[in-house]
């Protein structure tokens, strides 16, 4: 059977080995892959998520819609990583290797995106409520604003308004979606302050010359106590030019007499109790008041075997 479209084009298309010969299927599976079940591309195409998400379209029903992670990721939002292309169906639902299937629900805000229909940002991050804890459900709102999909003030208000399972975790996390925020860790960090009854720090300080050239950012302050803390990745390590410019940056921190408390991932996923010991330390010699903490933090950032204990 000839495919219903070109195999020549770069594009998916539906086809089905219906009458094929041994002889034709083996050429056939030596030029082409396949997406899905009966979907596939030639050979040579590079496999994107916008191909996924066509491909796994041409199985669903009129109206089927892109949703939850496959949605997230497309509006280039950061969600813990799924191998499925999630499908929101109108009645029937695919059953298909690869797809994963949602029921549709009323008052959907579907738009069309990069030529797809998905569900809007807001729309995605409060489905999203459905599937991640508070903490991804946050990093996911914070670098949605980051892509200038909604605003802090418009996801909380459409919050809101959100009815349904899981709508107060949803309330929650998109009161504590900030804009500014440069990365998911640095989201994790203040989740960490934040999550212990800490004070929350302010996010995204920039300092700027008398011409408003941009001298440095802060990823987390207290500068009324002169005391910054900010996640370092590996290409503080690895990039000379980072490198330089940390020093310079080190420097002017010292004539201004401001405390730099430095975080890395192992601090947040492995050790976080040793980590709140260390900002909470710093927050006292700095003259802050440190309140009692809280224990919510614990459940969302499980300490391993040799973290330091913490009292309550």
């Amino acid at each position: 059977m000839k495919p219903a479209d070109s195999p020549g084009t770069d594009q998916p298309f539906l086809r089905t080995s219906d009458g094929d010969d041994t002889l034709s299927a083996w050429r056939f599976r030596r030029t082409h892959r396949a997406l899905f079940r009966g979907v596939y591309v030639t050979a040579e195409t590079r496999v994107t998520l916008r191909l996924l998400a066509e491909g796994a379209l041409l199985l669903a029903e009129p109206s089927s819609y892109l949703s939850h992670h496959t949605a997230a990721r497309l509006w280039g939002g950061v969600v813990p990583d799924n191998p499925d292309v999630h499908v929101t169906y109108p009645r029937m639902r695919a059953q298909c290797l690869g797809i994963a299937a949602h029921r549709a629900k009323a008052r959907q805000h579907v738009v069309r995106w990069m030529g797809l229909p998905v569900t809007g940002p807001a729309q995605t991050f409060l489905d999203m409520s459905q599937v991640l804890g508070l903490v991804d459900l946050v990093v996911l709102g914070d670098s949605l604003v980051r892509k200038k999909r909604f605003t802090p003030d418009e996801l909380v208000a459409l919050a809101e308004k959100h009815r349904g399972p899981h709508s107060r975790l949803a309330r929650r996390a998109a009161r504590l979606v900030r804009a500014g925020v440069d990365s998911p860790m640095e989201t994790r960090l203040r989740l960490l302050i934040v999550l212990a009854g800490l004070p929350e720090p302010e996010v995204d300080h920039r300092v700027h010359d008398d011409d408003g050239t941009l001298l440095r950012r802060y990823d987390l302050s207290y500068l009324p106590f002169r005391l910054i803390i900010e996640y370092d990745g590996r290409q503080h390590a690895e990039s000379d030019e980072q490198w330089l410019s940390d020093i310079g940056r080190d420097e002017a921190l010292d004539d201004e007499q401001i405390r730099r408390l430095v975080v890395v991932s192992r601090d947040i996923y492995s050790t976080p109790a040793n980590t709140l010991a260390r900002i909470t330390r710093a927050m006292r010699r700095a003259g802050m008041p440190v309140p009692r903490l809280r224990h919510e933090w614990r459940r969302h950032f499980p300490s391993r075997s040799g973290d330091l204990a913490l009292p309550a």
